[in-house]
């Protein structure tokens, strides 16, 4: 396997690289006062001053050993010269709020995370930064903090959980919300359905399969912002402590060459990390969050470079929701260094490209060792499918654009009557209560970025589509998102939302909606002035929240196609 998580060459002198403003001068007497308070001495406020932010939560599994990594991220930056101050950040599970109210907190939570981890650094005058992730969000919430504070910086993602068994094969969660449809269509009893939910999660780490944390994992790895490799080391690993230290050490050799994130975040590190989703069958979720990383970065970013990059991505990795592999078993194959070295034989990445290692992704890429009799990554000349997963839509019902996953998707066309819903809620007791038939095309609206607020993802209803049996024959249209472990025919992301007054608010139960991935459309089979004469009679919905985060989210969030970005 690469040595992407080896201790960087070149170390800081424990001598300071620079006075910081908080701890220098006798006029700095005050603020030492006070961290002598907390246990640093005169010889930790004279090196470097490293943040460690931490989304540590005891609430679910992702992020729960968090805690312990940071203490080695610490002796990282010690031993290399410098004085790590570790701070805290929140977290919304994914997994445990999805299907209810508390989701429509999970997107506003990447903004919150950015501005906290901004705020805290800026305050504290931080020489370097550390950022510890795990849950969906975390991820792109530490590209987007160390985007726009431009200081050396690392991001260190905790890893995959190990995979469950029940009933003779591994199991994820993606399986227990697939199940919950099962369990409504009567082909799972009770019992069965407490078996699974007791053996899916067997302990610490973030999602199994190739959901959104292991996407956006493996796009900061091509980003360039965390090291090739780091993330592929599951969470229960012993080698994990050493990757721990290691990203303590690095901070530091990015501190002494002067190294910034956005000397990393470049435009072809952004098609990098976008051929990486595409080639891992990755999760629609890296489209929100990349574009909005790249506006962090100062750099256009559209939808129209997915489906550009997926395009000429040959789909490579066998993983899950569509593929029959996890995350664990990636790392057991070659991890993310295999993945690269891959790309590099088809020529579908830039090599050349910086990483925080202080050396190129072809370099690291080549260190890659590859697990003989693998069956995760295919060779370039046997791919999956000779494109990615990933397509963007655009049409009389997706003006801006939508966006869909087609990794597991066996058909290229539907056809269909609209079943329309004004919440997932309503959808989700639709197919719970079999009031859903095949060829119908489920149509949810205001769950957007501003509408829901929040842009939920569709998990929940998903997967009982499926586990219904209605996954092969039953299409899903929303202004919402998706969770990394759905699977089907499903296109979110859809832009104007219904509660901005894009065409989805039109569109009546019985309406004609086409899907056809071909040809890149997704329409309304309803004559234009027909449209425009229901749009004329819409009127803006009442906010769901009238005061706090989330009604300020829905007055300030962009649309979908730029991002969901607050600023």
């Amino acid at each position: 396997m690469s040595d992407g998580f080896t201790p960087a060459p070149n170390r800081a002198d424990s001598a300071r690289l620079g006075g910081n403003p908080l701890t220098t001068g006798a006029h700095r007497a005050p603020a030492r006062a006070m961290l002598k308070a907390v246990g640093f001495t005169d010889a930790d406020l004279k090196k470097p001053l490293i943040g460690v932010a931490n989304t540590w939560i005891e609430i679910g599994p992702c992020n729960y050993h968090l805690r312990d990594l940071a203490v080695d991220v610490k002796e990282g930056v010690r031993s290399a010269g410098g004085t790590p101050m570790e701070f805290n950040t929140v977290s919304i599970s994914d997994g445990i709020t999805m299907g209810t109210e508390g989701m429509r907190a999970s997107l506003v939570s990447r903004e919150v995370i950015a501005d906290s981890i901004e705020l805290v650094a800026r305050g504290n005058g931080f020489d370097g930064l550390v950022v510890l992730v795990g849950c969906d969000k975390t991820i792109p919430a530490a590209a987007m903090a160390l985007a726009r504070l431009n200081i050396p910086g690392v991001a260190l993602y905790g890893g995959s959980i190990a995979p469950g068994a029940w009933n003779g094969k591994n199991v994820t969660i993606q399986d227990v919300f697939e199940a919950v449809g099962a369990h409504a269509a009567g082909t799972l009893s009770d019992a069965d359905l407490c078996r699974l939910e007791d053996a899916a999660c067997p302990g610490a780490g973030a999602c199994g399969g190739q959901f959104t944390a292991n996407t956006m994992a493996i796009a900061l790895e091509f980003l360039g912002i965390a090291a090739l490799g780091s993330g592929s080391v599951p969470a229960n690993d012993p080698k994990k402590k050493a990757v721990a230290r290691a990203a303590g050490e690095r901070v530091m050799d990015l501190l002494r060459r002067n190294l910034r994130p956005r000397d990393i975040i470049t435009r072809s590190a952004l098609e990098n990390a976008i051929a990486s989703v595409a080639t891992t069958g990755g999760s629609t979720n890296a489209v929100l969050h990349l574009v909005a990383i790249a506006h962090e970065a100062g750099i256009e970013l559209s939808l129209s470079d997915f489906d550009r990059i997926s395009a000429r991505t040959p789909l490579l990795a066998d993983l899950k929701p569509s593929g029959r592999f996890v995350a664990t078993d990636l790392h057991a194959a070659g991890g993310s260094p295999l993945v690269a070295k891959r790309l590099v034989e088809a020529g579908a990445i830039n090599g050349k490209s910086p990483t925080v290692t202080g050396r190129p992704l072809t370099e690291e890429a080549a260190a890659a060792v590859e697990t003989p009799g693998q069956e995760v990554v295919r060779p370039v000349a046997r791919p999956l499918k000779p494109t990615g997963g990933l397509v963007i839509l655009r049409g009389s019902l997706a003006p801006e654009g939508a966006v869909m996953k087609i990794s597991g998707a066996d058909r290229l066309q539907q056809r269909g009557a609209a079943r329309v819903f004004d919440s997932e809620e309503a959808a989700f007791d639709a197919v719970q209560h079999q009031q859903i038939k095949a060829g119908d095309i489920i149509v949810i609206r205001y769950e957007g970025p501003s509408g829901g607020p929040g842009m939920r993802e569709m998990l929940a209803v998903t997967g009982a589509i499926v586990g219904a049996g209605l996954g092969d024959s039953v299409a899903l249209v929303t202004d919402g998102r998706f969770s990394g472990a759905t699977r089907g025919f499903m296109v979110g992301h859809i832009a104007p939302e219904a509660s901005r007054g894009g065409p989805i608010a039109a569109v009546r139960d019985g309406d004609t909606i086409v899907i056809d991935v071909t040809n890149r459309r997704l329409d309304l089979e309803v004559a234009d002035n027909v449209v425009q004469e229901r749009l004329a009679q819409w009127k803006t919905p009442r906010p769901r929240y009238a005061s706090g985060v989330l009604a300020k989210y829905a007055k300030l969030v962009s649309s979908a196609s730029t991002g969901a970005v607050t600023g």
